[in-house]
C-alpha cells in the first residue's frame, strides 16, 4: 500500500447517492471528500418495477458531480456499488449503461446479502468491539439486519423494506398521523416477523444502527437533553412529537436537520417496527456502514490490526507525540488505576482501556502551543475523526485529555454518557498523578508508588527520601491536591 494513496467508494443508494474519498496517512484513513446527494431513486420505481425518466436523470447528474473527483482516482481504488433500488429496477440497464459512460467505471450492482454483509464489515472495521452484535441499516427501499461477532457477519437478511418506498406508501401527502405510523409500523413488522426466529438464539450483546434515521434520532436524542443511546420508549416519544406537527412540511422536531426531514417519519416506523419486533433493548450509531465496508476490502492490511490501537498509532504520529513517554504515563495510569479498581470499580464501561488512550494521546496540543496544552488537545481531539471509539467514549477520551493538568474542568467531566460522572472524575484524578509522577520523562527515576482509596479520598505512598530528592515533584503533587481540593475529592501524600 502505498503512503498518501487516495481511494474512492461511491454508494448508489434509494435515498442518496455518496462519494467518499479519503488517504491513507500515518497508517490510517483521512477523509479528504464527501459528496452527497438525495436523488431519491426508489421514488422513481413505478408499479411494474420501471425507473422513471426523471429518476434517472436525477441520478446521472448527480454522477456528472462525482465524475469530476474521480478523474485522479486510480481505477483499482475504486468501489462502485449499486443497492436495492438497482436491484429491483426492470430498466437497470439503461440506467447503468449512461451511468457507466458518465463514471468511465463498471458498477456493480450487490445482492441484499452481500450489502447486508459489506455493512456489517463497515461497522466492524470501525469499532473496537469484538462481541456479538445485532447491526441495523435502513435504506431508501431496504433494510439489512446483520447478527455477527467480531468482524464475522453470521447471519444477514435484506428486507424490501425502505423510507423512501414506505413514505408515499404510508405518509400521503406527507400527513403525519397516528393512522398513518400505525400502519407503516404495521406494515414493516409484518415482513420483519418473518426472519425473527432466525435471530432470537443470537444472544447480541450490541445493538447498533448504521443509517441516516439511526443518527437522525440521536441527534435529536442529544439535543433535547437525553444520551446518545435509542430505546423503545424515546422512538415513541418521538413519533408522538411527529405526530403534533401534522405534516411533513412542518415537521420542526427539535434537533431534527432540514435534509433528514423528509424520509424521517417512515425511517422512524421502521425503526420502532425492528424494536418490537426483536426485542431491542438500547441502539447506539456505528462509526461505518456499507461505503467503510467497501473502502476497507481494498485495505485489508488495515483489518489485520486493532481499530483502537491504529486510530491512537496513526494519531500520535500526526500530532508528533513522544510515543516512549507516552506509554510510560500509559503504563503508570493503568498501574494506579489497578491498585484502586476493587474500590473504585474502574473496569466498567471499557474505562481502563479509555483511560489508557488518553494517557497515550494526552500530549497532542503540544503541537499547537505549550501554554494551555491540554486544552489544544482537546479540541483537536473532539474535532478528529477516531474510528474505534464511539461518540460516547470519544467525548470521555477529551474530558480526560482536557484535565490531565492544571485547572479541572469540572463541566467537560459531567457531560457523560458512556460512564458515570463519578467513575469520569476518578478516572481524570489517576491520569493526572501518573502525568505528574511522570514529569522527568525518564524510566530509571520513576517511583514505586502505592495508592490506597477510602470512599473519595485518595492516598498517595511514594518511597522514602523520593520526596526530598524531587521538590519540583513535590511542589507539583501540593497543588494537585489543591486542585482537588477545590473540587471537594482529598489527595493526601506520604
Amino acid at each position: 500500500m502505498e503512503n498518501n494513496s487516495s481511494y474512492a467508494v461511491i454508494d448508489l443508494g434509494s435515498n442518496s447517492f455518496h462519494m467518499m474519498i479519503v488517504q491513507v496517512v500515518a497508517g490510517s484513513v483521512q477523509v479528504i471528500g464527501r459528496v452527497k446527494r438525495k436523488v431519491r431513486l426508489a421514488a422513481g420505481l413505478d408499479a411494474d418495477m420501471n425507473l422513471s425518466n426523471e429518476a434517472m436523470l436525477r441520478g446521472w447528474e448527480c454522477l456528472n458531480l462525482f465524475a469530476e473527483r474521480l478523474q485522479d482516482i486510480p481505477s483499482q481504488n475504486l468501489r462502485i456499488a449499486g443497492t436495492a433500488t438497482l436491484r429491483l429496477a426492470k430498466n437497470v440497464d439503461i440506467f447503468l449503461k449512461q451511468a457507466e459512460s458518465i463514471l468511465g467505471q463498471k458498477i456493480r450492482v450487490i445482492s441484499g446479502d452481500e450489502e447486508a454483509n459489506t455493512i456489517y464489515k463497515g461497522v466492524a472495521y470501525t469499532s473496537s468491539s469484538k462481541q456479538k452484535r445485532l447491526v441495523i441499516d435502513i435504506g431508501g427501499a431496504s433494510t439489512e439486519l446483520v447478527a455477527g461477532e467480531g468482524d464475522t457477519p453470521q447471519i444477514c437478511n435484506s428486507l424490501n423494506v425502505g423510507c423512501v418506498t414506505f413514505l408515499d406508501k404510508y405518509f400521503p401527502n406527507g400527513e403525519l398521523s397516528e393512522q398513518n405510523f400505525t400502519n407503516a409500523i404495521g406494515a414493516a413488522e409484518l415482513e420483519i416477523g418473518k426472519i425473527r426466529d432466525l435471530y432470537k438464539d443470537f444472544e447480541w450483546k450490541e445493538e447498533v444502527g448504521a443509517s441516516g434515521t439511526v443518527q437522525a434520532i440521536q441527534e435529536i436524542l442529544m439535543h433535547q437533553g437525553h444520551d446518545e443511546i435509542i430505546t423503545l420508549p424515546r422512538l415513541i416519544s418521538i413519533m408522538q412529537q411527529a405526530i403534533t406537527y401534522g405534516s411533513i412540511n412542518r415537521l420542526n422536531i427539535p434537533g431534527l436537520v432540514q435534509e433528514r426531514r423528509l424520509v424521517f417519519p417512515s425511517g422512524l416506523a421502521i425503526l420502532i417496527a425492528i424494536f418490537r419486533q426483536l426485542n431491542l433493548v438500547g441502539m447506539t450509531l456505528a462509526g461505518g456502514a456499507l461505503r467503510e465496508g467497501l473502502l476497507y476490502s481494498m485495505l485489508p492490511d488495515l483489518t489485520k490490526q486493532n481499530v483502537r490501537e491504529r486510530t491512537l498509532n496513526s494519531v500520535m504520529t500526526r500530532y508528533h507525540v513522544d510515543s516512549e513517554h507516552a506509554k510510560r504515563v500509559a503504563e503508570l495510569t493503568i498501574n494506579l488505576a489497578n491498585q484502586v479498581n476493587s474500590k473504585w470499580d474502574m473496569e466498567q464501561f471499557d474505562a481502563l482501556d479509555i483511560l489508557r488512550s488518553a494517557a497515550l494521546v494526552h500530549e497532542v496540543g503540544l503541537q499547537v502551543a505549550y501554554k494551555d496544552q491540554q486544552i489544544h488537545a482537546s479540541y483537536l481531539l473532539a474535532n478528529t475523526n477516531l474510528p474505534g471509539f464511539t461518540e460516547a467514549q470519544k467525548n470521555l477520551l477529551t474530558a480526560l485529555v482536557r484535565n490531565h493538568k492544571e485547572d479541572i474542568d469540572q463541566h467537560s467531566l459531567s457531560k457523560q454518557s458512556s460512564t458515570s460522572v463519578l467513575l469520569a472524575c476518578r478516572l481524570s484524578r489517576i491520569l493526572r498523578l501518573a502525568v505528574i509522577l511522570s514529569l522527568r520523562r525518564k524510566d530509571e527515576v520513576m517511583p514505586k508508588v502505592i495508592v490506597t482509596v477510602e470512599n473519595e479520598v485518595l492516598k498517595l505512598t511514594l518511597p522514602d527520601n523520593w520526596i526530598g530528592n524531587n521538590p519540583l515533584t513535590e511542589a507539583e503533587l501540593a497543588q494537585e491536591a489543591s486542585y482537588q481540593s477545590a473540587q471537594g475529592w482529598q489527595l493526601v501524600i506520604e
